[in-house]
Protein backbone atom coordinates (compact mmCIF):
# COMPACT_ATOMS: atom_id res chain seq x y z
CA UNK A 1 0.00 0.00 0.00
CA UNK A 2 1.36 3.40 -0.97
CA UNK A 3 1.64 6.17 1.57
CA UNK A 4 0.16 9.60 1.05
CA UNK A 5 2.70 12.01 -0.41
CA UNK A 6 1.51 15.50 0.54
CA UNK A 7 4.20 17.26 -1.50
CA UNK A 8 3.25 15.47 -4.72
CA UNK A 9 -0.45 16.03 -4.03
CA UNK A 10 0.10 19.76 -3.47
CA UNK A 11 2.28 20.06 -6.57
CA UNK A 12 -0.30 18.39 -8.83
CA UNK A 13 -3.31 20.31 -7.53
CA UNK A 14 -1.45 23.63 -7.51
CA UNK A 15 -1.24 23.44 -11.31
CA UNK A 16 -4.97 22.69 -11.53
CA UNK A 17 -5.86 25.57 -9.20
CA UNK A 18 -3.55 27.95 -11.08
CA UNK A 19 -5.15 26.93 -14.40
CA UNK A 20 -8.62 27.53 -12.97
CA UNK A 21 -7.64 30.99 -11.69
CA UNK A 22 -6.10 31.97 -15.04
CA UNK A 23 -9.19 30.69 -16.89
CA UNK A 24 -11.57 32.64 -14.63
CA UNK A 25 -9.46 35.79 -15.01
CA UNK A 26 -9.47 35.39 -18.81
CA UNK A 27 -13.24 34.94 -18.86
CA UNK A 28 -13.74 37.94 -16.58
CA UNK A 29 -11.37 40.00 -18.73
CA UNK A 30 -13.26 39.14 -21.91
CA UNK A 31 -16.62 40.00 -20.34
CA UNK A 32 -15.22 43.28 -18.97
CA UNK A 33 -13.69 44.22 -22.32
CA UNK A 34 -16.96 43.47 -24.07
CA UNK A 35 -18.88 45.57 -21.56
CA UNK A 36 -16.56 48.61 -21.82
CA UNK A 37 -15.80 48.50 -25.55
CA UNK A 38 -19.28 47.79 -26.95
CA UNK A 39 -21.46 50.44 -28.51
CA UNK A 40 -24.51 51.48 -26.52
CA UNK A 41 -26.68 53.14 -29.14
CA UNK A 42 -30.12 51.58 -28.98
CA UNK A 43 -32.42 51.77 -31.96
CA UNK A 44 -35.64 50.16 -33.12
CA UNK A 45 -33.74 48.12 -35.72
CA UNK A 46 -31.52 46.58 -33.03
CA UNK A 47 -34.51 45.45 -31.01
CA UNK A 48 -36.19 43.54 -33.86
CA UNK A 49 -36.07 39.78 -34.24
CA UNK A 50 -33.23 38.68 -36.48
CA UNK A 51 -34.27 36.44 -39.38
CA UNK A 52 -31.18 36.04 -41.58
CA UNK A 53 -31.22 39.62 -42.83
CA UNK A 54 -34.85 39.50 -43.93
CA UNK A 55 -37.14 42.02 -42.25
CA UNK A 56 -39.35 40.07 -39.84
CA UNK A 57 -43.02 39.49 -40.45
CA UNK A 58 -45.57 41.04 -38.09
CA UNK A 59 -45.73 37.75 -36.17
CA UNK A 60 -42.38 37.09 -34.53
CA UNK A 61 -43.54 33.90 -32.81
CA UNK A 62 -43.58 30.75 -34.93
CA UNK A 63 -44.20 27.14 -34.08
CA UNK A 64 -41.60 24.58 -35.05
CA UNK A 65 -42.87 21.07 -35.51
CA UNK A 66 -41.51 18.59 -32.98
CA UNK A 67 -40.90 16.18 -35.87
CA UNK A 68 -37.65 18.04 -36.69
CA UNK A 69 -36.31 17.48 -33.18
CA UNK A 70 -37.27 13.80 -33.12
CA UNK A 71 -35.61 13.23 -36.48
CA UNK A 72 -32.45 14.99 -35.26
CA UNK A 73 -32.35 12.95 -32.05
CA UNK A 74 -32.77 9.71 -34.00
CA UNK A 75 -29.91 10.78 -36.26
CA UNK A 76 -27.71 11.42 -33.22
CA UNK A 77 -28.58 8.07 -31.66
CA UNK A 78 -27.62 6.12 -34.75
CA UNK A 79 -24.59 8.31 -35.38
CA UNK A 80 -23.33 7.50 -31.89
CA UNK A 81 -23.98 3.84 -32.64
CA UNK A 82 -21.53 4.05 -35.52
CA UNK A 83 -19.00 5.82 -33.31
CA UNK A 84 -19.13 2.91 -30.85
CA UNK A 85 -19.38 0.15 -33.43
CA UNK A 86 -16.35 0.97 -35.57
CA UNK A 87 -13.66 1.00 -32.83
CA UNK A 88 -15.19 -2.11 -31.28
CA UNK A 89 -15.01 -3.96 -34.60
CA UNK A 90 -11.40 -2.91 -35.21
CA UNK A 91 -10.26 -4.00 -31.74
CA UNK A 92 -12.31 -7.18 -31.93
CA UNK A 93 -10.72 -8.18 -35.25
CA UNK A 94 -7.17 -7.19 -34.23
CA UNK A 95 -7.21 -9.15 -30.98
CA UNK A 96 -8.83 -12.18 -32.60
CA UNK A 97 -10.96 -12.84 -29.55
CA UNK A 98 -10.91 -16.53 -28.63
CA UNK A 99 -14.02 -18.60 -27.96
CA UNK A 100 -13.44 -18.48 -24.19
CA UNK A 101 -13.81 -14.69 -24.13
CA UNK A 102 -16.87 -13.92 -26.25
CA UNK A 103 -18.42 -11.47 -23.77
CA UNK A 104 -17.46 -8.40 -25.87
CA UNK A 105 -19.13 -9.96 -28.90
CA UNK A 106 -22.40 -10.65 -27.09
CA UNK A 107 -22.32 -7.24 -25.43
CA UNK A 108 -22.19 -5.58 -28.86
CA UNK A 109 -24.92 -7.89 -30.17
CA UNK A 110 -27.13 -6.76 -27.27
CA UNK A 111 -26.27 -3.10 -28.02
CA UNK A 112 -27.19 -3.55 -31.67
CA UNK A 113 -30.35 -5.41 -30.67
CA UNK A 114 -31.55 -2.52 -28.53
CA UNK A 115 -30.86 -0.08 -31.35
CA UNK A 116 -32.61 -2.38 -33.82
CA UNK A 117 -35.74 -2.40 -31.66
CA UNK A 118 -35.48 1.39 -31.33
CA UNK A 119 -35.47 1.88 -35.11
CA UNK A 120 -38.34 -0.58 -35.53
CA UNK A 121 -40.31 1.27 -32.83
CA UNK A 122 -39.65 4.64 -34.49
CA UNK A 123 -40.62 3.22 -37.86
CA UNK A 124 -43.87 1.74 -36.52
CA UNK A 125 -44.75 5.04 -34.82
CA UNK A 126 -44.31 6.83 -38.17
CA UNK A 127 -41.47 9.07 -37.04
CA UNK A 128 -39.42 8.33 -40.14
CA UNK A 129 -42.23 9.24 -42.55
CA UNK A 130 -42.01 12.84 -43.65
CA UNK A 131 -45.47 14.41 -43.79
CA UNK A 132 -46.32 17.90 -44.92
Amino acid sequence: METFNAELFTENWTAVALSAVVALMAIGGMFSASRFLSARRHSEAKLTTYECGIPPTPYTWSNINVRFYIFAILFLIFDVEAVFLFPWAVIFMEQKVVYNNVIPFYAMIMFLGVLFFAIVYAWRKGVLEWRK
